[in-house]
C-alpha cells in the first residue's frame, strides 16, 4: 500500500522526534580506544592503570577510573603495530594523571611500570641537574615515589644516553635504581619496563630490589638497602613526559601500564612480540 503525502509527513516527523529523543537520553560518549592485540595482551594481565595515549584518547583503559588529561596539544606518531601515540615537544606538552593509591608501590609492596617510548633528539633542550630528562614519573618536593629517567648524550656524570628507574623515600634525596646504557638512535622505539619489589626479598634483597627491562630482557637489578629507601604512599599526581616540571621528553611515549604485582618475564616478551610483530 502506498503512502500519500501526509503519511510520509508523519513518518517524517516520527523519525525526527526519535532522533533527538536518543540524542538528548544518550548524549555523545568520550572516545574508547579500540582494542589492538597489544591492548589486549596488556589488559590480560590485569593492570591497575592502562594508558594505550594518543592525542584524543586520555582514558585509563584498566576500567579503574584514573584518567588523565594533556596540558598541552601534542600531535601523534605512528608506533611499531600501527597504533597511534603522542609526540610531546619537550618544553612545553605532557600528560597528568591524579594521585592513586593504585600508582604507589605500598598498596601492595610492589609496583611495575611499563611504556614504550622514542626519543626523537639524543640531547635534550630542557633536562636538570647533571644532564638528563625525567620523561614519567611520580614525585614533587617531600612528596616523591618513582621515577623512569633518561640522560642526554652529553652530561656532567659521564652517562650518554643512560636510561633508568629509580624507587625513592617520600624526602627524596639518592633514590635505588637500574639502568641499561646502550647506543641510542633518535627515533627508534624502545620497550621499558621498571619493578620496585618490596616483598620478594632474600639474603641479598633484605628489604627488595628494582628491575629494569629493555624490550622485555631483564638488564639490571639493584638493592633498595643501598640507600635506605622504604617506599612511601605520596601525593604527587603521575606525569608523564616529565616528572614535576623541572625537565621535559622530546619524543613519543605510549601504552603506560601500571601493575600491582611483579610482571612475569615470559608476559614481557609477550607484550614486546605483541607490538613488534
Amino acid at each position: 500500500m502506498g503512502y500519500t503525502g501526509s503519511n510520509r509527513m508523519s513518518k517524517l516527523a516520527v523519525t525526527m522526534m526519535a532522533a533527538f529523543l536518543l540524542t538528548a537520553c544518550f548524549p555523545a560518549m568520550p572516545a574508547v580506544k579500540a582494542a589492538s592485540a597489544y591492548d589486549t595482551a596488556v589488559l590480560a594481565d590485569n593492570p591497575v592503570g592502562y594508558w594505550p595515549l594518543s592525542s584524543t584518547v586520555t582514558t585509563d583503559q584498566s576500567g579503574h577510573g584514573l584518567n588523565g588529561t594533556f596540558t598541552g596539544s601534542p600531535t601523534d606518531t605512528t608506533m611499531p603495530n600501527g597504533d597511534a601515540a603522542p609526540v610531546f615537544d619537550g618544553a612545553t606538552q605532557y600528560f597528568t594523571i591524579p594521585d592513586d593509591d593504585y600508582l604507589e608501590v605500598t598498596r601492595t609492596g610492589i609496583l611495575t611500570i611499563e611504556a614504550w617510548m622514542r626519543p626523537d633528539v639524543l640531547q635534550f633542550t630542557h633536562s636538570e641537574s647533571s644532564g638528563y630528562v625525567h620523561w614519567m614519573g611520580k614525585g614533587t618536593s617531600g612528596q616523591h615515589s618513582w621515577v623512569a629517567r633518561m640522560y642526554s648524550l652529553t652530561n656532567t656524570e659521564n652517562r650518554p644516553n643512560r636510561i633508568s628507574g629509580y624507587s625513592f623515600n617520600l624526602s627524596g634525596g639518592l633514590g635505588a635504581g637500574s639502568y641499561f646504557q646502550d647506543t641510542v638512535t633518535a627515533g627508534q622505539w624502545i620497550h621499558y619496563t621498571l619493578v620496585i619489589n618490596t616483598v620478594n626479598t632474600s639474603a641479598t634483597y633484605t628489604t627488595g630490589y628494582t628491575k629494569l627491562f629493555k624490550n622485555g630482557v631483564l638488564r639490571d637489578q639493584d638493592k633498595l638497602s643501598d640507600y635506605s629507601i622504604v617506599p612511601g604512599n605520596g601525593t604527587a599526581p603521575m606525569r608523564i613526559a616529565t616528572r614535576d616540571l623541572a625537565s621535559f621528553f622530546q619524543g613519543a611515549i605510549g601504552k603506560v601500564a601500571v601493575y600491582d604485582y611483579e610482571l612475569p618475564p615470559a608476559q614481557l616478551t609477550a607484550h614486546y612480540t605483541a607490538m613488534t610483530n
